[in-house]
């Protein structure tokens, strides 16, 4: 079954160029040009990916991004921004407001074809537990499900904070650095195109959402410590 991707952007042109080049890719294509509709549509189907624009009419991106992330039918849905703002501070709002990748425009039909097929790759199966859960003191992880439980409380993680939190669990006490967690986490073509820095800030941001959700007290956090001017390491 082909793979299902929701454009919501206002540019016409763009949408349709990008829809072309997927469907050409073999991907089935849907396309919204505000947020309210693109917000009706997300909600309405499954997607494997939601590309959004920034600057919307009426309901702006920022915003239809951050209700994606807080319904849990759509809360792992992977989420690539489009923008024409090209500020560090602005990348990071979006990656905040829980963007998985984040483009600027102009950009390449390439590169914009190489970041959906980083969106959508999935952790290769040497990298999945055999067992089908994996627990580690009161979190448990339902791989099958792509669920995680603190105690008798389901978690609602995105695909990409689930991913990060299976490898921690499975290298605990290992210090992991930025790069690595990149490279198995998101995959190498990552970093196409942009700098390690940029790389590397999405881990960190990621790191903090996982640790709001797992940490007793994320300001002082005793799962996942940071392990200075290296990465990080999941002490369990």
């Amino acid at each position: 079954m082909a793979k299902r991707i929701l454009i919501v952007e206002d540019e016409e042109k763009l949408v349709a160029n990008l829809a072309d080049k997927l469907r050409a890719e073999g991907y089935d294509v849907f396309t919204a040009l505000d947020g309210e509709r693109g917000w009706e549509l997300a909600r309405q189907e499954r997607y494997d990916l939601i590309v959004l624009d920034i600057m919307l009419p009426g309901l702006d991106g920022l915003s239809l991004c951050r209700m994606i992330r807080n319904d849990s039918e759509t809360a792992d849905v992977p989420i690539i921004m489009l923008t024409a703002r090209g500020m560090e501070a602005d990348k990071i709002v979006g990656l905040e407001s829980g963007a998985d990748d984040y483009i600027v425009k102009p950009f390449g039909l390439g590169e914009f074809l190489a970041r959906v097929r980083v969106q959508m790759r999935r952790p290769s199966p040497d990298r999945i537990a055999k067992s089908s859960e994996l627990s580690l003191g009161d979190l448990r992880l339902d791989f099958s499900g792509r669920r995680v439980y603190k105690g008798e409380t389901e978690l609602k993680l995105s695909h990409r904070e689930f991913d990060l939190l299976s490898i921690f669990m499975r290298n605990r006490g290992a210090v992991l650095s930025r790069h690595w967690l990149i490279a198995n986490v998101w995959g190498e073509d990552f970093l196409i195109g942009e700098k390690d820095k940029r790389s590397e800030r999405t881990v960190d941001v990621h790191v903090r959402w996982l640790r709001e959700k797992i940490e007793e007290n994320p300001s002082s956090p005793r799962r996942i410590s940071t392990v200075r001017g290296v990465g990080y390491r999941f002490e369990g």
